[in-house]
């Protein structure tokens, strides 16, 4: 008899006959669930499962409309760019008050921050050469030029610290010194050779510290041969010049004798004319001068043995001295110096406030833009 309802466990696996093994364990199947009609939900024509409520989709929250910062943005471009135009008129009115007057060098100026007897110090420290600045014939002749026109600047101190520098360049400031009307006296720092020294020894005393170097009396000139390295890398140069030593001095081949002898001499012209202004400045004997002129230089101890320096003593005892030789027992004194900075470190600042600006408007509309 079969069950209508095809509810038996065991309707479609019948079970096996007796007698029979039975190879694998009869399993019963869960009974299979009819699917149930689905009705669409009242006032709808969506359809719903019977078996429960569908789940509602989760809420995504929209963004909020951005609100525009352009304007935030053009206020902060307006107001960085107005700051930077400031600065640039700033600058080029200053550059102009430094291109009229670049040392501070008029004598009003000059008048009105001395008003008593003083002695004038000029720093000469680094090396000598044209760059417009106390070391060069330019920046020391402006100042000269400053004392000179000073009433209440009765003497001058050159403070020296320096090595030397260009030959020709010392020969025009030595000449500035020695022809400079007022007393002049020279206090060593820790060196005072070659171009630096040929300046001081025009000075009307010289002062040292006993560890001062000094002197190194000589003229050199360098050449570089850097031909055979630049044929091992594979470089080939070619020189189209109008004389065959035209291209001597650039390095690239060795000299030729004839060319180094004409070199020597006018080294050996160059250097006699340095021993001829010592001899002249110190009032010695050219021959002396001649057997100190070794390039090598002395300290200042053993320097006021030989002559090329008076006395050791400090910044103060040459401002006595300096007092002395000007006839004024008390003094002030006043450091004769740039009033300005040089044009390029004015551009120099210019360039570096416009570049803070520029990096401060890009933070500003990155942060506005956010």
């Amino acid at each position: 008899m079969t069950d209508p309802l095809n509810t038996s466990p065991n309707s479609e696996h019948p079970a096996p006959a007796p007698g029979a093994a039975a190879s694998q364990p009869i399993v019963p199947e869960p009974p299979a669930r009819r699917p149930r009609a689905v009705e669409p939900l009242p006032g709808s024509g969506a359809p719903a499962c019977a078996a429960g409520p569908v789940p509602a989709a989760p809420v995504v929250p929209q963004p909020l409309p951005r609100k525009s910062n352009a304007w935030i943005v053009a206020l902060v471009a307006v107001v960085l760019m107005a700051v930077v135009c400031l600065v640039g008129i700033h600058s080029c009115s200053s550059t102009l008050t430094t291109l009229a007057d670049p040392f501070g060098s008029s004598p009003s100026a000059a008048d009105s921050a001395i008003t008593s007897d003083s002695i004038g110090i000029i720093e000469m420290s680094g090396t000598i050469d044209y760059d417009g600045s106390l070391c060069s014939p330019e920046g020391l002749k402006a100042q000269l030029d400053r004392a000179e026109a000073d009433r209440h600047v009765k003497a001058v101190v050159l403070r020296v610290n320096s090595g030397g520098g260009a030959a020709t360049a010392s020969e025009e400031m030595a000449a500035y010194i020695r022809d400079f009307s007022k007393p002049v006296v020279v206090s060593s720092a820790g060196s005072n050779m070659s171009g630096a020294y040929e300046i001081s020894s025009q000075a009307d005393y010289i002062f040292v510290d006993q560890t001062t170097f000094i002197g190194s009396i000589g003229t050199i000139m360098q050449t570089t041969d850097i031909g055979e390295l630049l044929s091992k890398l594979g470089i080939r140069i070619e020189n189209i010049a109008s004389a065959e030593s035209k291209d001597s001095s650039y390095g690239t081949r060795p000299l030729s004798e004839d060319e180094r002898a004409y070199y020597q001499a006018i080294v050996d012209q160059v250097n006699e004319s340095f021993i001829e202004a010592v001899a002249e400045g110190r009032g010695m004997d050219v021959e002396d001068v001649r057997k100190l002129a070794t390039g090598l230089p002395f300290t200042g101890a053993d320097a006021v043995g030989n002559g090329l320096a008076d006395e050791v003593g400090l910044l103060e005892d040459a401002l006595d001295k300096a007092a002395e030789l000007a006839g004024i027992d008390g003094y002030d004194t006043v450091y004769l110096r740039s009033s300005a900075s040089s044009i390029n470190d004015l551009l120099g600042i210019v360039g570096e406030a416009r570049s803070s600006d520029a990096l401060a408007l890009a933070g500003l509309i990155e942060e506005g833009l956010r």
